[in-house]
């Protein structure tokens, strides 16, 4: 049995799926987990009568579950490293690669396509042309150039332009539209 704050957990083993029961003042819930090892992306079905405190920190736990736990592979001089996205500056297409430069200009070549890259990292990263994903916790500034176009120029130095098609987009999630 675990206790945080004002729950109680307890895990119960039944063949399949694990159950729990969760009590909270009163109010107790039974949650089923089912481990399948085919699941690519992990989801969560609630039925409430009423959304508590608590169940909004179990949302929010999970959440941050999900995204502490993705780690990208990635490759340099032969060696394999594991990237938290968060340090992670600025993902794009180099050539036939798809890189990253990391806070401190280390460039790893990924495994993933740039869409599949664009899909599983957070909100923090947004796209700003078709072949560049950037990390918008790691801009520096933004400058206004020839021609209508927008150059950006990252925390690390490194410097990429922002597309016509995506600076909409890119404005909306600075909160700038």
């Amino acid at each position: 049995m675990c206790k945080r704050s004002d729950f109680v957990f307890e895990m119960h083993e039944i063949d399949a799926p694990l159950c729990y029961n969760i009590s909270e003042g009163g109010m107790s819930m039974r949650v089923e987990c089912k481990i399948d090892a085919d699941c690519k992306e992990p989801y969560a079905v609630l039925h409430l009568s009423r959304m508590t405190q608590t169940i909004a920190e179990i949302i929010s736990m999970l959440e941050k579950e999900e995204t502490d736990s993705l780690v990208l592979i990635a490759a340099k001089e032969k060696k394999t490293y594991f990237i938290k996205p968060e340090d992670i500056a600025i993902v794009r297409t180099e050539g036939r690669d798809i890189v990253c430069y990391d806070k401190h200009k280390h460039r790893y070549v990924l495994d993933k396509p740039l869409y599949e890259l664009e899909r599983i990292l957070d909100k923090n990263f947004v796209r700003i042309s078709k072949s560049s994903i950037v990390n918008i916790r790691q801009i520096n500034h933004v400058e206004a150039g020839l021609n209508g176009t927008m150059e950006l120029v990252l925390k690390n130095g490194i410097t990429d332009y922002i597309s016509r098609s995506f600076r909409k987009v890119f404005r909306e999630r600075l909160g700038l539209e």
